[in-house]
């Protein structure tokens, strides 16, 4: 308790799996280097060893073991992931929850506490469903998937294998489709289509995914998409796709393969 706030973080983060920043870290850690901003670092830190590119020049005295690699941070990530102890283990399925008899769940599926899921929904196996998640009839969603708290799912929304949707986000509202009458009026065009997302996609917080005023608003296998993110109805997004948060896609428009989008960035429609 006599440690500053910043400290105590710091030691709690390095004593659970000795992988650290490389500005923090201490005798026994491993880190990386992958930025050429933090490369006076290698030379003070006190990591044991660092994970770094094949072709980085040393030109002082260092005081640790180096790993050399053909991306630091392609490995630093895999170390991560084998040493991760932040996976969610199944729980099963909670007292407070409302699933219809319609529905069908699959071997170790895991439903917390007041989440309803609908008509005739098809839940694949080893999938974790977190607290108030609303999952709407005829939804589908396969194996391994996460779907993280108050999450909404829209009826007929199909979610593919190993996807993770976190808190919040929102998947087949209607689309922003209105039609002016001749009192120049505006009429809502109903959304009658849904979302199709495929295999491991992730999804960030926040997120709204419209489904398509007629067939599918589509998000292809291993796209990532950021926190804040808007994507209208009927936009087509290609497979390895990466968007940042904050980013806008109006309705209609399609998205090739291992696109990157920064923050902030907005997309007229139909392009």
């Amino acid at each position: 308790l006599h440690y500053p706030l910043r400290r105590q973080r710091q030691m709690c983060i390095r004593d659970s799996n000795n992988i650290s920043k490389i500005e923090n870290a201490t005798s026994g850690d491993v880190t990386f280097l992958s930025n050429s901003k933090y490369l006076p670092w290698i030379y003070k830190t006190n990591a044991s060893v660092v994970i770094v590119n094949h072709e980085l020049e040393i030109n002082e005295k260092i005081n640790c073991s180096l790993i050399r690699v053909k991306d630091s941070y392609s490995a630093f990530n895999t170390l991560l992931n084998k040493f991760s102890d932040n996976q969610i283990n199944h729980f099963g399925i909670c007292k407070n929850v409302l699933i219809k008899e319609s529905s069908i769940l699959g071997s170790k599926v895991s439903v917390g506490n007041f989440s309803v899921i609908g008509e005739n929904c098809k839940i694949g196996n080893n999938v974790i469903i977190m607290d108030n998640v609303s999952i709407a009839n005829n939804t589908i969603i396969g194996d391994n998937c996460i779907i993280y708290s108050g999450v909404r799912l829209y009826s007929e929304s199909l979610i593919g294998k190993n996807c993770i949707i976190h808190s919040n986000s929102v998947i087949g509202s209607d689309g922003f489709g209105f039609a002016p009458n001749e009192k120049g009026e505006y009429i809502k065009t109903p959304q009658i289509g849904n979302v199709l997302i495929e295999d491991n996609v992730e999804i960030g917080s926040n997120t709204s995914i419209d489904r398509a005023t007629l067939g599918s608003t589509i998000i292809s296998n291993g796209v990532k998409i950021d926190n804040l993110v808007q994507i209208a109805h009927n936009v087509e997004i290609g497979d390895n796709s990466m968007i940042a948060a904050q980013v806008g896609i109006a309705g209609s428009t399609k998205i090739g393969k291992n696109c990157a989008i920064g923050g902030q960035a907005g997309i007229a429609g139909h392009l």
